[in-house]
């Protein structure tokens, strides 16, 4: 009698994921192309694939893969960041990290804004367009700037994080590090339970990573029946030169910077960045996408839990090159199919209240478009010129979080490195 033969080792997360997304992007196409297209798309067929498939099944494992990632944001957060401010021997690096950073995040800001409007002058995507311009749309109001530093210091840490207010999380949780730095053999112990927690909460990510390409696969399939392809074409010129300029920004000015910056190996970042990407793309959330993310700046990356613990949630919280990069295609765009001529002052004006915008309204429900609307009012554009690019909106912030996330993981590559805080075996390890 043989042996049984050992099976071969499965695939790898990332490959998995890249599977699912594939798969639930070619089945949502064919499945909106079935309903709207098919045999009978008003019928028996078309509403049981609907109520039964769509709204039901794949909602169901979406929406609980979701919840799955957004219950770790919280606790990976607070503990991950207690413990590296709690082990910072010199509080005056901290500064030094935050500086840089928020530095580097309004710099790659301007830069994508400014490729963005470049870009769109040149092409004219809303040129020679017969789109409705008796439109209405009434985007919410932002929080002026005394409101939003006011909001930035938690009342109530509970309820900042019950209700997933990350820059609150962010302050409340550098301060309770702070203080159990300063407190000596007490601090040291609350930090020795802190450090079991975090590994706690690491291995819960790796757990339910398990069920990421399942996840990612109902959650495309679903978005792609509903959506389809078919939104695009009347906004092809649009959706077009905002997907190049993403794919540029992501592709190549992250990897330039953290070239020159840090003198790693880009393609060495990319490739490691693969699942953080997969899964950017699928929940379209940077927040849902935190614990991912983190989990590859340390185990992957090779960067300090004292730098990525800071970086990591406060990119996903303001930094916003995909959103900033929209903005400013999508103000050109409305600006010409509205028949309007952008100036010098009025571009000038654009990428300064863009990039100011992204920190300004951090936070906030629906911040593309509020930050969008501020954008065109400050450049004397009407509002309601955003229903326009509505349509294909989801299916663009899908590509903006992936670029987002990339950005969150090149700043934080770049600051550990000149903090010395990056382990370069486990970077290039494969």
């Amino acid at each position: 009698m043989t042996e049984i033969e050992v099976d071969r080792p499965r695939r790898s997360l990332t490959a998995r994921i890249v599977i699912g997304m594939v798969a639930g992007l070619a089945l949502g196409v064919s499945l909106n192309m079935l309903r709207t297209h098919g045999l009978d798309p008003q019928g028996w067929v078309g509403r049981a694939l609907q109520s039964f498939l769509i709204d039901g099944l794949f909602y169901v494992v979406g929406a609980v893969f979701m919840a799955s990632l957004k219950l770790l944001v919280v606790p990976l957060v607070f503990v991950s960041l207690v413990c590296g401010a709690a082990s910072l021997d010199d509080l005056s690096r901290l500064g030094r990290i935050g500086g840089k950073t928020l530095a580097l995040y309004l710099g790659t800001t301007a830069i994508a804004i400014s490729v963005a409007l470049s870009a769109a002058a040149l092409v004219r995507p809303g040129d020679g367009l017969d789109l409705p311009t008796d439109l209405e749309f009434a985007p919410r109001v932002a929080p002026g700037w005394t409101e939003t530093l006011v909001n930035i210091f938690p009342s109530n840490p509970i309820q900042a994080m019950a209700e997933g207010n990350m820059l609150q999380i962010i302050v409340f949780a550098l301060l309770f590090g702070f203080a159990m730095s300063l407190s000596g053999d007490p601090g040291r112990r609350l930090l020795a339970v802190f450090e079991d927690l975090n590994k706690v909460v690491l291995r819960l990510v790796t757990v339910l990573m398990e069920i990421a390409p399942y996840g990612v696969f109902c959650l495309l399939a679903r978005i792609f029946a509903d959506q389809g392809l078919g939104a695009i074409a009347q906004l092809a010129s649009y959706f077009s030169v905002v997907l190049a300029v993403l794919l540029f920004h992501g592709l190549v000015v992250y990897p330039v910077l953290l070239k020159i910056f840090s003198g790693l190996n880009p393609r060495v970042f990319l490739r490691k960045m693969r699942a953080p990407i997969s899964f950017a793309f699928s929940t379209a959330s940077s927040n849902a996408t935190l614990p991912v993310t983190l989990e590859t700046a340390e185990d992957r990356l090779g960067v300090d839990n004292r730098v990525a613990s800071f970086t990591i949630p406060l990119g996903a919280t303001i930094n916003m090159d995909g959103t900033a990069i929209m903005q400013g295609v999508a103000t050109v765009f409305i600006a010409q199919a509205y028949g309007l001529d952008l100036g010098p002052v009025q571009y000038l004006g654009v990428v300064l209240t863009a990039t100011l915008a992204s920190v300004g309204t951090a936070g906030v429900p629906g911040v593309g478009l509020i930050m969008l609307a501020l954008v065109l009012r400050q450049a004397n554009l009407p509002v309601e010129g955003i229903a326009l690019i509505i349509g294909v909106d989801r299916l663009l912030d899908m590509v903006r979080t992936a670029v987002n996330i990339t950005g969150d993981a090149a700043v934080t590559c770049i600051v550990a490195q000149s903090e010395g805080q990056l382990d370069a075996e486990a970077f290039q390890a494969p």
